[in-house]
């Protein structure tokens, strides 16, 4: 208990669904807390008969010697039974139900802004198709507006998660994965790569900065402004293995890129790219 307490002063508690931003990570976490709830019916009697049966009958209460009369007991066998298997049927009509709930590839209610993710060794490039520009390690969305997140790899398979506001998810290459989440309010969220791949993994992190109508249109507005354009050669060079000491930003993008990504990688194989990480970790 007292180790509980200490973990209350943990920012870690308020980085992850616990502490959610966005309707995803709360519907995530109300489900976990409600699945712990239900749990307790199975543990609490456990926890809670186990020492006291060790000590009703331990050995200095002589006057309560443990002599078992094994027999059939309805009332006992109801009690092993039933109350396990209500819990077992409950728990399944409820997760399967919020398992299709939280589908990532379900739509959230409104009008979504597209995004798509390309995983990177090390870094996580973000192409705004319909705005025309695109980030690296920073992804900026509206607040209070679903945002649907295409996603593939640009090397070996990797897995891209933002607990605050959505589970994780891989993006894989030569494939598209989908994922939809919203961020309720503005603020600054961590997003990070948890699929290890490298040397560089630990440092594959970015920032996901949810900006107000009015701000989010001016940074839109900033971005174009930059002179770099993001086309096959700029991509070829940030392909590189490398990791970046702070975000890029182009202010154009060539038109399909995300589909030729994929393209490539399907016509090429992922195995080169495998390949290439395994002689990166020292393996042959």
């Amino acid at each position: 208990m007292a180790l509980c307490l200490m973990l209350g002063g943990c920012g870690v508690l308020h980085r992850g669904f616990l502490s959610p931003a966005g309707p995803v990570a709360a519907a995530t976490r109300d489900e976990f807390l409600w699945i712990c709830l239900v749990m307790l019916f199975v543990i609490g009697p456990v926890v809670i008969l186990a020492p006291l049966m060790a000590w009703y009958y331990r050995l200095a209460n002589t006057r309560r010697v443990y002599r078992p009369q094994w027999g059939f007991s309805w009332p006992l066998e109801g009690l092993i039974w039933i109350p396990p298997s209500l819990i077992v049927v409950g728990l399944a009509v409820y997760l399967w139900r919020d398992t299709h709930r939280l589908d990532p590839y379900r739509p959230l209610p409104g009008q979504a802004i597209e995004i798509q993710a390309v995983a990177l060794d090390w870094k996580w490039l973000f192409i705004y198709p319909t705005e025309g520009v695109a980030t690296v390690n920073r992804l900026v969305i509206p607040a209070g507006r679903p945002v649907h997140l295409s996603l593939t790899s640009g090397t070996v398979m990797q897995s891209i998660l933002m607990p605050r506001l959505v589970g994780q998810i891989y993006a894989m290459a030569g494939m598209r994965t989908q994922l939809n989440f919203e961020a309720d309010a503005p603020g600054t969220f961590l997003g990070e790569n948890v699929q290890f791949n490298g040397p560089g993994f630990q440092d594959q992190r970015f920032e996901v900065a949810a900006l107000g109508a009015q701000a989010f249109g001016q940074w839109l507005t900033a971005i174009r402004a930059r002179p770099e354009r993001l086309d096959a050669a700029a991509y070829a060079t940030l392909a590189r293995r490398s990791t970046l000491s702070h975000p890029l930003a182009f202010g154009a993008v060539a038109p399909g890129l995300f589909g030729r990504i994929i393209a490539e990688t399907v016509r090429d194989g992922a195995h080169e790219g495998h390949a290439l990480a395994a002689r990166g970790m020292g393996q042959p």
